[in-house]
């Protein structure tokens, strides 16, 4: 059997105090990560820079091994990808976000950016009303994809291949309540057309679904196109699989060459279930966990422990498993009290047989700056987990 390498990340896993000066990590009981803790290597990593707070997509391209100032790849493809459309390269990719507007003065007000995160199912439903009114505008494609609560991925396919800085769209997200939806600008002379046809598409979009009690309004993000990447397996020698609910996980794991394994079902018992089933198929597992991040935007600092608290209670089955090297880890921090990403560094834990071991007492924030691995960028971690796996050369005579 060759070597197995999981990489487990908790999205948002990182925080700041919300409680008698704890985080959401201090405050959670966490027997299993405590004890793998105390026998580990330890450290903080720093998703993209010193005091920039990274996106899901840069977060994870560096935990894959990519740096995310060379590679910027937009969200718009990743939840596309995510969703099973198939990118060309006449495409532009979006995310969609269906939201809550009122109407003041004939004029569209944002309530709510994520239309009270409404069920996938309503989401089904809408997307196909839209599908069935709009299949083009002017000479270019629509395709609307459905994803998890709010979420959609639209794809503009125009007949002929785009010029560089067609993309360069700027989203119609406020990114804050109480305001008017922004336009889709054009920041290139050569993203006019698209920034006309995504125009287009929000007022048609509007008028359908207008009569929603929640969903009302779609907010566009991310416009984006297919970037070319080195596939994970050129890059490190390991055939990779990923584990994900998410479609924008999904997305990005696809996009470095994984192979997204499909699967019934959406809690973490059934991905561990799953993981267990392919273990004999793959070198290097991907597992994602979405709850921590989507808890700490929502402000809910109980929620996000619960979260933590339920890993935790799984972890002793992965560790069944016999993984010759584990990370667990996030791409980025979301601590509650700021109710969004972070740029503050992230909890990093790997097991192996080969580190020190003994220099943190408990999988926290606090306790991982006391850690042998340090503060490190998180586009090394890869090489770490290569080292600890025995698959990297002697560097030199």
């Amino acid at each position: 059997m060759g070597v197995k390498i999981i990489l487990i990340v908790l999205d948002g896993l990182g925080g700041l105090p919300v409680k008698e000066g704890k985080t959401e990590l201090e405050i959670a009981k966490t027997p299993n990560l405590d004890r793998l803790a105390r026998i580990s290597a330890t450290g903080l990593h720093i998703p993209v820079d010193h005091g920039i707070t990274p996106g899901s997509g840069p977060g994870h391209l560096a935990l894959f091994g990519y740096d995310p100032l060379k590679h910027k790849i937009g969200r718009g493809v990743l939840e596309a990808l995510g969703l099973g459309l198939e990118l060309k390269e006449t495409d532009i990719a979006v995310r969609g976000n269906y939201a809550t507007v009122e109407y003041r003065n004939g004029r569209p007000v944002v309530v709510d950016r994520r239309a009270g995160r409404i069920p996938t199912e309503e989401n089904r439903r809408i997307t196909e009303k839209i599908s069935k009114e709009i299949g083009k505008i002017d000479d270019v494609e629509v395709k609307i994809a459905p994803g998890m609560e709010h979420r959609v991925a639209l794809l503009f396919r125009f007949p002929e291949p785009l010029p560089e800085g067609s993309d360069k769209v700027k989203d119609t997200d406020p990114q804050r309540t109480g305001v008017e939806p922004l336009d889709p600008v054009p920041e290139t002379p050569e993203a006019e057309k698209v920034a006309r046809v995504a125009k287009e598409l929000v007022g048609r979009v509007a008028k359908i679904i207008k009569d929603e009690p929640r969903a009302n309004y779609m907010l566009l993000r991310g416009f984006s196109k297919k970037p070319e990447l080195e596939s994970f397996e050129e890059k490190f020698g390991l055939k990779a699989c990923c584990i994900a609910v998410y479609p924008m996980y999904k997305g990005l794991a696809s996009l470095v060459g994984m192979e997204v394994v499909r699967f019934e079902g959406k809690s973490l018992r059934d991905q561990i279930n799953v993981l267990k089933k392919v273990w004999e198929s793959y070198d290097f597992f991907f597992l994602h966990i979405k709850g921590t991040d989507s808890a700490g935007e929502d402000g809910d600092w109980e929620r996000k422990v619960k979260v933590i608290e339920e890993f935790d209670s799984h972890l002793p089955e992965i560790l069944d498993l016999g993984p010759d090297v584990l990370a667990i880890t996030g791409d980025h921090s979301t601590p509650s009290i700021l109710k969004s990403h972070s740029w503050h560094p992230v909890p990093l834990l790997i097991r192996s047989p080969y580190v020190l071991g003994g220099t943190s007492s408990r999988f926290t924030e606090r306790e991982c700056l006391k850690g042998e691995i340090g503060i490190i960028p998180g586009k090394k971690i890869m090489n770490l987990l290569l080292a600890h796996a025995l698959k990297l050369d002697k560097f030199g005579a």
